[in-house]
Order: structure tokens, then sequence, then C-alpha cells
């Protein structure tokens, strides 16, 4: 039977790009209706306290999946390398070294996130109307995070070989089953907050062993000679590889995300109508990354089968192409969200106006997050596809870290802008990785992992 693993070192870029993409974009379409779905059914039963509680709880679940998703995105990288190195039977192996590496993780992540949950809460400031509902909703999503790191997992293989199809069929068909389980457990049964984060694990769940099941019954199709004994015993040379280049971009996540519950934290001190508001604010801005997340996941996998294949021209036709997707995606979107504002803010609110005030001068906001997701998706293509860990440590440290707590500090502390202050602080440290990526670009430092600059 034919390999079912994708070349993309030959072919039309647009096409490739598009097709590659186009599922990852649904995907990630997929996973933020479901999110999206948890606060609209939960706020129309229990108003902006409950969007509020779940906001809170969503925002310390999405901290702990830093590891998941950092490590993931570098399996990814690694899967296309081997790909464009010419090291197929190298796959098996690799796979069963990063799947030991994250269920170990998210075992212990889960148990210390536990014993940890009341600190968490009482530092992202969780107004007291909604502490209870918080609790019950990030507790049970805690316990679940096995299944997030699990579905990761086989996810990142899939893409790594250029499969983003079936990660979106499974996620798809998880959407759907949370939708109707949110329902169920928040509509009929009238368990709040907590029957939404059941209605999200039993879905997540779902997924994983659908993707697992999937990668097991294809695995010769996928070249994936995997042994018991892979997974049982990590290969050293490849744990390590895996460390060096996922520990930056879990530190990258972990810091983002960190400095958006700092973010949130201070937010949430100015009562229940702004902490709604802001779960509103990140779930607009979570639309505005649907695309440049679906083009960085591919363009990295690109990038990196095309530094493997030494192939130099063509790894700057990828992100010229990237470049004209983004910005016309961005400009497209900021257009939409000018003359739709009050009624998407809205429907999210349930016409609460309380709430829909607060969002009056957040137009200037989202058009930042728009074009700072678009064009940091090109530079992240290249930093993450270029495997070169050293520059993605320093990106993690700038993006994550310096600018997203400095600028924070500076217009909500120090200038006393309040939480707007906070929100341009984010929206303005969004811009790091484009900056970063295109020194990286210009000084030529991305080329050192190809063949022929090796020496």
């Amino acid at each position: 039977m034919a390999s079912q693993i994708r070349n993309f070192t030959e072919g039309k870029i647009l096409k490739q790009l598009i097709t590659f993409s186009a599922p990852l974009f649904l995907c990630n379409l997929m996973q933020v209706i479901y999110n999206m779905a948890d606060m609209f059914i939960v706020g129309q039963i229990h108003g902006k306290v409950g969007i509020s509680a779940v906001s809170v709880g969503g925002d310390l679940c999405n901290l702990l999946t830093f590891v998941a998703i950092g490590f993931s995105n570098a399996g990814q990288v690694l899967v296309a390398k081997y790909i464009g190195a010419g090291q197929k039977d190298k796959l098996g192996k690799f796979t069963g070294t990063m799947c030991s590496f994250l269920f170990a993780s998210a075992v212990t992540i889960s148990i210390f996130s536990i014993i940890f949950q009341d600190p968490l809460l009482r530092f992202m400031r969780t107004p007291e109307e909604a502490y209870e509902n918080a609790a019950e909703y990030s507790l049970i999503c805690m316990m679940g995070l096995v299944f997030i790191y699990g579905y990761n997992m086989c996810s990142a293989v899939l893409r790594g070989m250029g499969d983003s199809k079936h990660p979106f069929i499974f996620i798809s068909l998880a959407a759907l089953m949370n939708i109707v389980l949110d329902i169920v457990f928040v509509v009929f049964l009238r368990i709040g907050a907590k029957g939404a984060a059941l209605a999200t694990v039993m879905s997540q769940g779902t997924s994983f062993i659908m993707c697992a099941a999937f990668l097991y019954r294809r695995r010769r199709d996928f070249e994936l000679t995997a042994r018991l004994r892979d997974f049982l015993i990590p290969d050293k040379d490849m744990l390590i590889s895996l460390i060096k280049l996922g520990v930056p971009m879990a530190i990258k996540m972990a810091s983002v995300q960190l400095s958006k519950l700092f973010v949130n934290s201070h937010i949430n001190a100015y009562g229940v109508e702004v902490s709604a508001f802001s779960g509103i604010a990140n779930k607009i801005a979570s639309i505005s990354n649907l695309v440049s997340a679906a083009m960085n996941t591919a363009g990295s996998t690109m990038v990196g089968q095309n530094i493997a294949a030494g192939k130099e021209q063509r790894v700057k036709n990828i992100l010229k192409t990237l470049s004209v997707i983004g910005l016309s995606v961005a400009t497209t979107i900021t257009l939409i969200f000018f003359f739709f504002q009050n009624e998407i803010i809205s429907f999210f609110a349930d016409g609460d106006l309380s709430v829909v005030a607060v969002g009056e001068h957040f137009f200037g906001i989202a058009v930042l997050l728009f074009y700072a997701s678009a064009l940091r998706a090109i530079m992240n293509a290249l930093l993450n596809g270029s495997g070169n860990t050293k520059v993605n440590f320093a990106t993690a440290l700038f993006d994550g870290i310096i600018m997203r707590f400095g600028l924070a500090i500076l217009f909500g502390i120090a200038l006393k802008m309040e939480y707007y202050g906070f929100w341009l602080g984010d929206a303005l440290a969004g811009f790091t990785p484009f900056v970063i990526g295109i020194v990286f670009y210009v000084t030529g430092m991305w080329k050192k992992n190809m063949p022929q600059y090796r020496s």
C-alpha cells in the first residue's frame, strides 16, 4: 500500500498551504466552537456569573496545556524533519518516545494543579459570585488533562506527516458531542458550569481515542514501525532532541498563558461585568487566531521539511505566501468587526447592556490582536520549522515574559489605564515574535540546519 506521508519539498506552495491548512483551520474553528458553546450555553442559563466562571476556569485550564501544546508542536517539527531528511525509519521510535513523555507530563501536571487549585483561582482574583462554579469547572478539566495531552500527541504525528484531514474529522465529532452534552448537562439537568466541564472532558476523551485508534490501524500506511518497547522505554537521543526544541515552545506557551492570567487577574478585580466581557474578548481574539494558527502549523511542517532537504528558495516562497494569506484575512476580519462589533458582543452577553458597555472602546485593541496574530504566524512558521532552540528560547522569554508582563504593567498600572491598559499591553506584546523573526530571517540564522550550511 502507498505511503500516506506527504512530501512538501516539491509542488505548488499555495495549493499545498491551502489544502494542508484548510482542515487545520476547520479543526481550530471546531475547538473554538465547542469552547464558545460552554460559555454561550452556560451564559444563557446562568448569566454573567456563569460566563465569568467558565472564562476564569477555562483560562486556568488553558495554562495547564502548555506542555501538551509546546511539545506536540516540537514533535510535529521533528517528524517533518525526519521525513525531509529521508529518515522515515525513525518515525515509530520517536512517536513512542513522545507519547511516554507527554503522558507522564499529563499525570504530573494534573496532580499538582488539583493540589494548588485554590491558590491559582485566588491569584486570578476570581469574582466571589463566580468562585464556586469556576472551581467546579476547572477541577473537572484538570482531571481530564490526559485526554488533551493524548490528542495533541496523536494529532502532532499526523500533522508532521502532512495529514491534517483526520485530526479535523476527530475534533469535529468531538465538537458536536460537546454541544449535545452541554445542552443535556446545562440546559436539561441544570448542573451549571461543571456540566459544561464534563461535556468538554468527555468529548476530548472521545477525540483522543478515535485519533489513537486511527493511527494504530493505519500505522503501516504512515510507516510507523513502533514496538511496545518504544512506548515504555524512550529513546535517549530522541528524547533529548524533543526536550531541546520542546522546552522553549512550552515555556513560550506557559509564559503567554501566565501573562494572560496576570492580566485577567487584574481585570477580574474590576467586577463581574468586566470579567464577563474579558471572557468574550478572549473568544474574539481566538477567532482571529483561527487562520493564523492553521498557517503557523502548516507553515512549520512545510518549512521543517524544506530546511531538512536544503531547499532555501522554497522556504522563502513559503513565507511570502503565508504573508499574503495572513494579512488578507486580518484585513477582512477587521472590517467585519468594525461593522458588527456591538452585535457580536451582545450575542455572547445575551443582551446584557452592562457587559456590552464595557466593550465600547475595544475596537482598537481588536485590530491590534488581528494583525499581531497574522504577522506572528508568518515568523513562527520559520522559527519553529527551523528547529533553532536558542532563538525559540529567546522568543519565549521576550514574548511570554518580558513584553507581555512589562507592557501590561506599563499601561495597566504605571500609566493607570485600568483594564483597557492591560488589554493594550497584551495586544502589543503579540507582535514580539514577528520582530524577532524578521531579525532571524534577515541575518540568515534560519539556514543553520540546512545540509549545505552545517559545516
